[in-house]
């Protein structure tokens, strides 16, 4: 069983002839078939085209020659459906290439499928999407997360080793927490935001799910770095990151954000968290414990800036141009109305509706405004809390995996899932999950906060926990 086997050690195979991409596809699809009908982690699975293309492959090229990668599905790839889990863009064909699709087709890798995900990336637990929903393969009664639920999923089982992600508040490190693996999100502005549907501009981030953190580092290597096609990509370095667990520093100062244990965490995730800083401290590390008060404001704060931009960045869907239009309409302002209320789903609406209205005359100040004001001062906090430690560090979500359905009916609970990621998306710093113990079968993360820029550190410190947990050994739906 190939796919069971660590991703570097296939890389190195495949490099040396010993395996070809086409059996290191059969093997994932194999995989695939065996628990996708239980987790339904891919709106369209690429299987069969992926192994039409690894059969065409002959002498090995790039950094991901012949290696799986899944993408979500609201990430652009050329000739395929890109739907982002939504009525509205049910049939629409990406016409070009994101350009982390492109990067990555560039060096070699094989895309598997486009996974599901919260309609629009809008949501905690992957229920939201406008087809079905995807499940937990740790327990199938649970949800595995969101948004980026699908990938998460589908890394987690083992129908692909890497997945790429997108990330507005948590959208990547509280699936990786509830499925168990690594995910990060880095600095805005590192990763191209290039053909990834826009949910909110100056929050959204791709980043990258994986099992083990060689593997993450290698796909975060290839899709970062400037690109003129996105104003807001940066012109930084980036680091060979995949190279750099030589250097994994012996003695670190890691701040414990107080705050973060305050915010109604669950009893196992606390107990978990302090047996995680207790190995930590055993490994030489020194804590310290950090404040920052405006954290319980992180959450209002990104329920303001994230619909308002929402609202904007939606109301290109009106049915002229491209996507779904509903089928009887009098006039255009009619076919416009229905097309939204009949091809928008219920989260979607409801964020639209937020953010109209905190963009609305009369109100701008009073919400939008105030909520930057308190998103600078958020970011303030963390350079300020930056001056004492290397990196910060606090558990990924709340709570355990909940059932679902538990809270679809109960918004404000389900936007409470993000408390803990929602404060590095604010401030445009990169963070990381890492699978950090286990509760009566269920994964718990934690998550490691890190300066702009300094992914290197948040990799070297996953590295470190993988070491010494050798969480990547866990693999679900065995039987």
């Amino acid at each position: 069983m190939l796919w069971k086997k660590p991703l570097g050690e296939l890389r190195r195979a495949l490099l040396r002839g010993e395996l070809t991409p086409a059996e290191l596809i059969e093997s994932y699809y194999e995989r695939f078939n065996r628990t996708e009908d239980k987790i339904k982690a891919f709106i369209t699975p690429l299987y069969e085209q992926a192994l039409e293309q690894a059969r065409k492959l002959k002498e090995p090229r790039g950094k991901l020659w012949g290696i799986p990668v899944a993408v979500k599905d609201n990430i652009l790839t050329e000739g395929y459906r890109t739907t982002c889990a939504s009525k509205i863009l049910e049939n629409f064909v990406a016409p070009y290439d994101a350009t982390v699709v492109k990067r990555i087709k560039d060096e070699g890798a094989l895309i598997v499928g486009k996974t599901n995900l919260d309609e629009f990336a809008m949501g905690s637990s992957t229920e939201h999407s406008a087809f079905f929903p995807t499940r937990n393969p740790w327990d199938l009664e649970r949800v595995p997360g969101g948004s980026s639920g699908g990938s998460a999923a589908a890394v987690a089982a083992l129908s692909a080793p890497l997945a790429l992600g997108s990330d507005t508040g948590g959208s990547i490190r509280q699936p990786a927490a509830f499925c168990g693996v690594i995910g990060i999100k880095p600095t805005y502005g590192r990763v191209s935001r290039y053909g990834l549907v826009a949910f909110a501009s100056s929050l959204d981030q791709i980043g990258v799910f994986g099992r083990r953190t060689e593997e993450v580092a290698l796909l975060l290597e290839v899709i970062s770095g400037k690109d003129e096609r996105d104003s807001t990509s940066a012109d930084e370095p980036v680091p060979r990151w995949s190279e750099s667990f030589s250097r994994v520093p012996e003695k670190l100062r890691l701040g414990v954000v107080k705050e973060a244990t305050e915010l109604g965490i669950q009893k196992e995730v606390l107990e978990v968290f302090n047996e995680f800083l207790k190995a930590l401290e055993k490994e030489g590390h020194e804590l310290v414990e950090v404040s920052l008060p405006a954290l319980k404001y992180a959450v209002p704060t990104y329920y303001i800036v994230a619909p308002s931009e929402a609202s904007s960045n939606l109301a290109r869907y009106d049915g002229v141009r491209y996507g779904y239009r509903s089928k009887e309409y009098r006039d255009v302002w009619e076919m416009y109305a229905k097309t939204r209320a009949e091809g928008f789903g219920p989260e979607v609406k409801r964020r639209i509706m937020l953010g109209t209205f905190a963009l609305s005359a009369g109100y701008y100040d009073a919400y939008y405004l105030k909520a930057q004001k308190v998103r600078r001062l958020i970011a303030d906090e963390f350079e300020e809390a930056f001056k004492r430690v290397d990196a910060l560090v606090t558990p990924t979500a709340p709570t355990l995996p909940f059932k679902l359905g538990e809270r679809l009916d109960d918004p404000i609970k389900m936007y409470m899932s993000d408390v803990l990621t929602v404060p590095a998306s604010l401030a445009g710093l990169p963070a990381v999950s890492v699978p950090a113990g286990w509760v009566n079968g269920l994964p718990v993360g934690v998550q490691f906060i890190g300066r702009r820029w300094d992914e290197e550190l948040l990799l070297q410190l996953s590295y470190l926990w993988e070491q010494l947990s050798r969480h990547y050994e866990k693999v679900p739906l065995e039987g």
